[in-house]
Formats: C-alpha cells, structure tokens, sequence
C-alpha cells in the first residue's frame, strides 16, 4: 500500500462508520472526535504492524497533533481515515492523516501529529523501531 505523494507515504487505512453520538449540538462531528479518529487508525496501524501501544516497554506518545476541517460531516457516514508517514528522526515519526467520505472521497479533515518513540519505564526517547524509520518519506523506498 506504499505510495509517496507530497502529502507523505500512505501507509495504512481503515473505515469507520460515524456513529450519532459524534455529533455536537451544532449538528455535525464535533472536533475533538477527529483526533480519535486518528488515534484509532494509527493504533490500528501499529497493530498491524505488530508495535504495541500498551504503555510497556517502547512505544509511542504523540508529543504535538493538529487538524484542519474542509468540510462539515454529519452523521449518518462511513469514513475512511488515511495514515501516512513524512519524516523520520532518530526517535520520531511524522503522521499525517486523511478523513474522507468511504463513497465519494470528499475530504472532510486533514490532520498531522508528531509520535516520539519512548522507553515507558525512564520516560525518555528511544530509536524509532527499524520498520518505522524505513518508512521515511525522504528514503524513497
């Protein structure tokens, strides 16, 4: 599923159907459920890939997580999140992601976050696993 386009590396996707308590008083998906829309997609990810989130051992913490709304989403709707990579440090990886509508692609958000990976016992930095930083979008592989 690797694919480097401006916007990152798609490394990862998953559907999901909107349920009606997403929504606000407004009437449409409130903000905050956007970033867990991302986190259950990249923890799926993860998952995937065989990296546990669990807070034992390594693993990752989001240190910095944004979100742009293009497009008002209400429910009933199936999404489809889009996970991709940019850039990798030592011990840090770039996510971006993708809200779209699952039939007719419209875009609804984008979003970013910085995962730093971190020993859970010392609270501090560790090397990002080898499959994580083969995933750098400036590698070109």
């Amino acid at each position: 599923m690797s694919k480097n386009t401006p916007e990152g590396r798609l490394v990862h996707e998953e559907t999901f159907p909107v349920r009606w308590g997403d929504q606000d008083a407004y009437g449409h998906v409130n903000n905050t459920v956007y970033f867990r829309f991302f986190e259950e997609a990249r923890i799926r990810w993860f998952d995937s890939l065989t990296l546990t989130a669990d807070g034992q051992g390594e693993g990752p913490v989001i240190v910095t997580t944004a979100a742009t709304f293009h497009q008002e989403l209400i429910h009933p709707a199936t999404i489809r999140i889009e996970v991709r990579t940019g850039r990798a440090g030592n011990s840090s990886l770039e996510n971006i992601y993708r809200v779209l509508d699952a039939d007719d692609g419209t875009l609804y958000a984008s979003g970013s976050a910085k995962v730093v990976w971190i020993d859970h016992d010392t609270g501090r930095p560790t090397p990002l696993p080898d499959q994580l930083r083969a995933l750098d979008v400036e590698s070109g592989q």
